[in-house]
């Protein structure tokens, strides 16, 4: 085959030992290509698999926590209108004892029959008692204005 390769080269001219080799330079510069061009298309597929499973796990993520704050915030609303009624009774209460109160001090009612009758603290008493008792009676009730 040597022999074949030395007896063949002095005849051929060089212009075309080196045409033969370009062609043979761009097959092989194109088989590599293909195959880097494969291995770079399985990659990005890869990759593109890769990133869809981590998009559908965040969405799952997302759909809980859209649920759990869906219940939050049911039981937000329970919890304030809960609140809002106990307000509204207690003003009530509240408002309906001040009045009582009110009666009771222009009546004439001492601080302590205030805070035992109406359920008022000691000062809540001693401010009705000067607002609407009688100004003796409101004198009387608190030793230290007399």
């Amino acid at each position: 085959m040597v022999a074949w390769i030395q007896s063949t080269l002095p005849s051929l001219p060089w212009d075309v030992i080196l045409l033969a080799g370009r062609a043979a330079f761009l097959i092989f510069s194109f088989l590599v290509a293909a195959i880097a061009f494969t291995r770079w298309r399985h990659a990005a597929e890869c990759d593109t698999e890769h990133t869809a499973q981590q998009t559908e796990r965040v969405l799952e993520r997302l759909a809980v926590l859209e649920a759990a704050l869906a219940a939050s915030d049911a039981r937000i609303a329970a919890q304030a209108q809960q609140l809002e009624m106990q307000l509204s009774a207690s003003a009530n209460g509240s408002a309906a004892g001040y009045q009582i109160a009110a009666r009771l001090a222009r009546a004439g009612a001492s601080r302590d029959e205030l805070m035992s009758g109406c359920g008022l603290t000691q000062q809540e008493a001693e401010l009705v008692a000067r607002l609407h008792g009688t100004p003796r009676r409101a004198a009387r009730s608190h030793p230290a204005a007399a």
